[in-house]
């Protein structure tokens, strides 16, 4: 039970026992019955009547509850719908109170997110005016009136992030663009003269519209400046190299110069007035001294001709260059001739520094070529042998590249201008080839003097004797001592024509200082015995030999009989030598030749050859 129905079922029974009370307290008081009954009619009135308000009080609460409900649900529904969120749901079992309660709190919680909602749009709103004030833009597409719902606020603010980052970098290329206006109006040394200047050069930066027009007019106005700008950079560099030209023909005094420093380095419309009173004046000046004018025009002529590689009918299609009568117009043609020269060589400056550096590469490369087949240079000293010999090699290498380089440019020049690029009168290309094949030509001519020197040296050694210089080789251990001296069969590489001729003529000849015989002459080159033994006839013959460079007497090596078949004459040359060798083994003389080395002292050598008739 309740606790509301247990108060009522008290208020029943205090009801009752106040009744029985009443009745007894008129019963003893001694009320008549009518009063009684009066009495009780008025206790039921004022209890009727009390309770009766008590319930219209009650109702009309139900009955505002009720309405209340009704209107929360409402409110609930159009704010749900502006907000564009779900529509309210009711929990289920609820009090018609607690209902009213929820609805009201939710109602509340719906009116504060729309005021958020709208002051967040407001605040947007004033931001985007501000942005649009600045940029001139269009405002945002939106209802200031209703509630935005959250996609809308965020598309929003998007679009002002973007819009103030765009403000952001057209207020930085407005104050760079500014900046490089002020320069430029300075180096001008012009003025604001429009509105518009006026409100760039003057204008506070924040309060310059920053629009899409304003921007393309600022980059308009710039770029124009620049352009006047450089026109009078262009037009005070034409002048200043003008000035120098003239400076230099008329060899103008370095006092009188740098009177004119000061304008010779920025573009102002000071400079420029300055720089054209001195070209007034350089100009008068040239015409009073016309000849040394032209004469210096010559040299720079001449200079360019060299660079541009003309040849001499090139050079001599320029007619005035050798007139004397100096006037106005033999100026105006060699400067003309001059501004020709120059443009030619600018427009073709890479051609021309591409042959000069093949130029300075093969003269350093031919130096080089000569000084590798130069014996001097192995006395050097310091490592310039091997820094040459790689400079030749990076040289040799390099050069292919080069020509090939180049060889393009020409053909791209050639296609572009119709002719041939010539250097000094012909081709380059085949000049080239020329060189090389002159190179190659002079490096066959100095081998072939090479092999007819080695030729005629080895014919003048067989005919005179040779000396050998080479250092003899370690003796193997083992070998006979040089005392032993080996049987020779056929002819010792030590024996020439002349030692042949001299022993056939029954003499011997004896140098008192002779140098090492070479290795071969030392090793023998005759074929030895069985045994390594020497037969009676050997024996017989090295003792006579070695009685010889005693200076003892010694039995005769030929008889008169011998002598018959002996050269009668000596020989003149090689060829003769070879004939009459010929002619001694046709006529069946066995000539045999033995050479023996001897030390004495280790200072002298004595060699003997002796030729001893054949044996049937």
């Amino acid at each position: 039970m309740r606790v509301s129905e247990v108060h009522a079922a008290e208020s029943v029974a205090y009801l009752n026992r106040a009744l029985v009370r009443l009745q007894d307290i008129w019963e003893e008081i001694g009320i008549p019955e009518e009063q009684r009954l009066q009495r009780t009619i008025d206790v039921h009135k004022h209890i009727k009547g009390l309770l009766d308000l008590m319930i219209v009080e009650e109702e009309e609460l139900k009955t505002r509850l009720i309405k209340s409900i009704d209107a929360c649900r409402q409110e609930l529904f159009s704010l749900c719908s502006e907000l564009q969120l779900p529509p309210f749901k009711e929990e289920d079992g609820c009090t018609m109170l607690q209902m009213e309660k929820n609805s009201r709190t939710r109602l509340e919680v719906m009116k504060e997110h729309k005021k958020q909602r709208m002051d967040e749009l407001k605040g947007l709103i004033g931001k985007d005016r501000e942005l649009c004030d600045i940029m001139c833009t269009t405002p945002f597409c939106i209802d200031h009136g209703a509630i935005p719902s959250l996609k809308q606020l965020e598309s929003y603010q998007a679009y002002l992030n973007d819009l103030s980052k765009e403000k952001e970098h057209r207020h930085e290329e407005f104050v760079s663009i500014k900046k490089d206006i002020i320069v430029c109006m300075d180096d001008l040394e012009q003025t604001p003269e429009t509105s518009f200047e006026m409100d760039v050069m003057c204008e506070d930066e924040e309060a310059f519209c920053l629009s899409n027009d304003n921007i393309a007019a600022l980059n308009m106005l710039l770029t124009q400046l620049k352009e006047r700008r450089a026109q009078a950079e262009l037009r005070c560099s034409a002048l200043r190299t003008k000035i120098q030209e003239l400076w230099e023909r008329l060899q103008v005094p370095q006092e009188e110069r740098e009177e004119l420093s000061e304008h010779m380095l920025k573009s102002r419309k000071r400079n420029i007035e300055a720089l054209q009173a001195e070209v007034q004046r350089l100009e008068v000046l040239k015409m009073q001294s016309m000849k040394s004018v032209i004469k210096s025009i010559r040299a720079e002529i001449a200079h360019y001709w060299e660079r541009c590689f003309y040849s001499q009918e090139q050079q001599q299609m320029f007619v005035a260059y050798h007139e004397e009568d100096f006037t106005e117009d033999l100026l105006n043609l060699h400067e003309a001739e001059v501004q020709i020269l120059k443009k030619y060589y600018e427009d073709h400056s890479k051609l021309f520094e591409g042959v000069t550096k093949w130029q300075e590469n093969w003269t350093l490369y031919m130096e080089l070529d000569k000084k590798a087949n130069d014996p001097a240079r192995f006395n050097n000293r310091g490592g310039n042998l091997l820094k040459e010999e790689k400079q030749r090699s990076d040289l040799h290498k390099s050069l292919p590249k080069l020509e090939k380089s180049l060889k393009a440019q020409i053909d791209e020049w050639g296609q572009e201008h119709g002719r041939e690029f010539l250097v000094n009168g012909q081709d380059f290309l085949e000049y080239v080839q020329q060189q090389w094949a002159q190179h190659l030509e002079e490096k066959e001519k100095e081998k072939l003097e090479r092999q007819l020197k080695k030729t005629k040296q080895t014919q003048e050694d067989m005919l005179y004797g040779t000396s050998v210089r080479t250092p003899t080789k370690r003796r193997v251990p083992g070998t006979p001592t040089p005392g032993k001296v080996k049987k020779l069969r056929g002819m010792s590489t030590m024996s020439t024509p002349s030692s042949f001729l001299s022993s056939g003529l029954g003499g011997s000849m004896c140098h008192p200082s002779i140098q090492k015989p070479p290795l071969s002459a030392s090793k023998g080159l005759g074929l030895q015995t069985p045994g390594n033994g020497k037969t009676p006839r050997a024996l017989d013959r090295n003792k006579e030999n070695i009685s010889h460079l005693r200076n003892t007497p010694s039995v005769p090596l030929r008889s008169q009989d011998t002598q018959d078949h002996n050269f009668t004459t000596i020989p003149g040359s090689y060829t003769e030598f070879a004939k009459d060798l010929s002619k001694a083994s046709k006529s069946n003389v066995k000539l045999e030749l033995s050479s023996t080395q001897l030390s004495n002292e280790g200072s002298r050598r004595c060699v003997t050859t002796g030729i001893h008739p054949a044996q049937r």
